[in-house]
């Protein structure tokens, strides 16, 4: 039986859905024929679409904004990953992420664990729960102790952006054998930032250190700001990937709002440099006003994303998200299209 075509001349019904078929594939090829169903399917698909040619992109410097404490969930040797792969050549993440990689690294181990337990009794056994993650609170403190005695390597009331004392620790770590997320930067010339810093176990280490010896080490905030506008303003195009939102994403933003400011500072004229391709994954949703859930299209009206970017959010859990990505990436052998050197960075530490 034959049926009448009603899309000729329909400028609605241009590019047609594909329905998912059961086949032998691989992850690569999973998400490219997700980008052709729909719903966050579809967006997961395209994210990845989009990270490929933002990799292959000549010139462009890539930030990666890392939110949330993924590290405890396993994610943190896909990040390390990234970076000695040079997919992405800024990272800006939250204390956690760079610190409870550290205690795995330093042979500790997460356990599975579940969020339908008694925590008093958690607290008894010092046993930390991360949802269901449960992580040793004396093991713990020992990771907070390595940090502690890197920052007694440093001069007394020595003041560093947070860029130039995780690049130290991850020099630090390195020579120690401690292969982590910063470590794997030190080696590969990635600048870390973390303007939450002390929000973390490094906050911890750092005021045992002062009550314990009066050891002091200062976080310049400003400079640390300043250092990664500079990195904005010598990058011949910038693009961005969000896992989660919270400061780090908002650090990456300003990066871009800095040079239109900046131009008309220098200039007297506002020079636009948003971010040309830009993707996130969250959990969040736009319609509670914060930045986490904040669109990309909202972002085009500050001058953070440019209106012709290629853009995609896909709404899901990024330990399901970023494996994923990560793995297809991996076997589609993706070939960086031009790496950034910071050495400038670093060459006075």
């Amino acid at each position: 039986m034959g049926f009448t075509n009603s899309e000729e001349s329909n400028p609605y019904l241009v590019e047609k859905l594909k329905a998912f078929e059961v086949r032998p594939r691989s992850v690569r090829d999973l998400l490219k024929d997700m980008a052709e169903t729909a719903y966050q399917g579809r967006a997961l698909g395209e994210v990845y679409s989009i990270i490929v040619d933002m990799v292959k992109e000549p010139g462009n410097t890539i930030f990666l904004g890392l939110a949330g404490s993924m590290s405890t969930a396993g994610m943190w040797k896909i990040v390390k990953w990234l970076i000695e792969n040079r997919y992405v050549d800024v990272v800006v993440s939250t204390g956690a992420n760079i610190s409870e990689d550290v205690y795995e690294a330093m042979g500790f181990s997460y356990y599975k664990g579940t969020p339908y337990v008694d925590d008093s009794e958690l607290l008894k056994y010092k046993i930390d729960r991360f949802y269901d993650v449960f992580a040793s609170e004396l093991d713990y403190r020992k990771m907070e102790n390595l940090i502690k005695e890197f920052i007694y390597t440093l001069p007394n009331g020595a003041q560093y952006s947070t860029a130039e004392f995780l690049y130290l620790f991850g020099k630090y770590l390195n020579e120690k054998g401690v292969d982590c997320i910063v470590a794997a930067a030190y080696r590969a010339g990635v600048p870390v930032f973390s303007p939450a810093l002390v929000d973390s176990g490094y906050g911890v280490a750092a005021v045992l250190a002062l009550r314990e010896r009066g050891h002091r080490v200062v976080l310049d905030m400003v400079k640390d700001f300043d250092q990664i506008v500079e990195i904005g303003k010598r990058a011949e195009k910038m693009s961005a990937i969000y896992i989660g939102g919270g400061v780090p994403k908002d650090y990456v933003n300003l990066v871009a709002v800095m040079q239109t400011l900046i131009g008309l500072l220098e200039k007297g004229e506002e020079v636009y440099k948003p971010l040309e391709y830009v993707v996130q994954i969250t959990t969040d949703a736009p319609q509670w006003g914060g930045l986490s859930g904040a669109t990309l299209e909202e972002a085009v009206s500050w001058g953070k994303v440019s209106f012709k970017a290629r853009k995609r959010v896909v709404y899901v859990d990024a330990t399901i998200a970023l494996p994923l990505i990560a793995q297809a990436l991996y076997e589609e052998g993706v070939v960086r299209g031009g790496r950034p050197s910071f050495s400038w960075l670093f060459k006075n530490l």
